[in-house]
Order: structure tokens, then C-alpha cells, then sequence
């Protein structure tokens, strides 16, 4: 049962690394240094889009753990708790 959850997240992780789309000429041109061939688009205006796309990583990485931590050990022992559900 374990191998089968790493396979499966294995096969998710290249299938999403293979989903990528690289930018054409023109938008490497506009692009700055750390994000050349890997956005489309102007790129950043100032350093506060890096600020806010990095406070939005950070919200998102925390609520993933967060999620996936209480819904593998939800720590409701009781067998009627709702959360339960979820994992019969």
C-alpha cells in the first residue's frame, strides 16, 4: 500500500515537471535574469511583485502541509467524528 502512494505521487510530480511551458524569444527578452525561458509575459514591474509572489508561496506551502497533515492524521479518535469519513 505504501509503494502504490509513492509510485502514484512519483508519477504526479513528472507529470506536472513535464506540464512546464517555456517562453518564446520575445518574452525572454522582457523577462528579467531569474526568470528567463520560464514565464511569458512583461515579468515583474518592481520588487514588490517578488515580495507578493513570495508571501503567496509561503500562504500556499503552509496551507498544503496543513492540509494534507490533518487529513492523513486528522487526530479525531472518536469513529463518528465527520473527519473520519474521509479516510473509510
Amino acid at each position: 500500500m505504501k509503494a502504490n502512494r509513492i509510485i502514484a505521487t512519483i508519477i504526479l510530480v513528472l507529470f506536472f515537471i513535464q506540464q512546464t511551458a517555456w517562453a518564446c524569444d520575445a518574452c525572454k527578452k522582457q523577462q528579467p535574469k531569474l526568470l528567463q525561458n520560464i514565464t511569458h509575459g512583461a515579468g515583474p514591474q518592481s520588487n514588490w511583485d517578488y515580495v507578493i509572489i513570495w508571501i503567496t508561496v509561503a500562504i500556499v506551502t503552509v496551507s498544503l502541509f496543513l492540509s494534507l497533515k490533518y487529513l492523513i492524521k486528522p487526530g479525531e479518535q472518536n469513529s463518528n467524528h465527520i473527519k473520519q469519513l474521509i479516510l473509510d
